[in-house]
């Protein structure tokens, strides 16, 4: 009995620490802070300075539609070329708000990092429409926290699904 109780409570504990922050915790309204600066500054409004500095040199990130790019220098590269280019078609993502979810990273007892997960809709604006809804994905990201900075080091953004499906 004693043998169960103790492993009852190392799994309750084990658990525990796995388990997503709180919407109100620290880390998530960081995460929160984060995903702006990313989305809304950088990709919404083409800020890339404003996120630039929070992104690793060897960004990963794993894409299901347009594959894998290895290096900050390409994914900011990307981000140009492709989402702030041409402002009569301008890209535009916005969060889903209640699928967002944050796991802290832990070594030895000390953070190191998150887990940023959640989805995600993108739309495109045009001059003088409304936006219209072209896709919604899923995402996962990987922040590692180093000498009290944030910084991006990899990404997941899967299950693309335009409309039709």
């Amino acid at each position: 009995m004693k043998q169960l109780f103790l492993l009852l409570t190392l799994l309750t504990s084990t658990l525990s620490g796995l388990a997503q922050v709180s919407q109100d915790s620290e880390l998530y309204l960081k995460m929160q802070e984060l995903d702006s600066l990313l989305f809304e500054a950088g990709f919404n409004n083409c800020k890339i300075e404003a996120f630039e500095p929070y992104i690793s040199e060897d960004l990963e990130f794993y894409h299901d539609q347009s594959g894998l790019s290895t290096s900050k220098e390409v994914f900011l590269k990307t981000v140009r070329q492709n989402i702030c280019s041409n402002p009569a078609k301008k890209p535009i993502r916005k969060l889903n708000e209640e699928s967002l979810e944050v796991f802290p990273l832990y070594e030895n007892g000390k953070l190191y990092g998150a887990i940023q997960k959640g989805e995600h809709n993108f739309y495109i604006k045009e001059p003088q429409k409304e936006a219209y809804f072209t896709s919604a994905a899923k995402f996962t990201h990987v922040w590692l926290l180093e000498d009290e900075e944030w910084t991006l080091k990899r990404v997941l953004s899967y299950d693309h699904k335009t409309p039709e499906q």
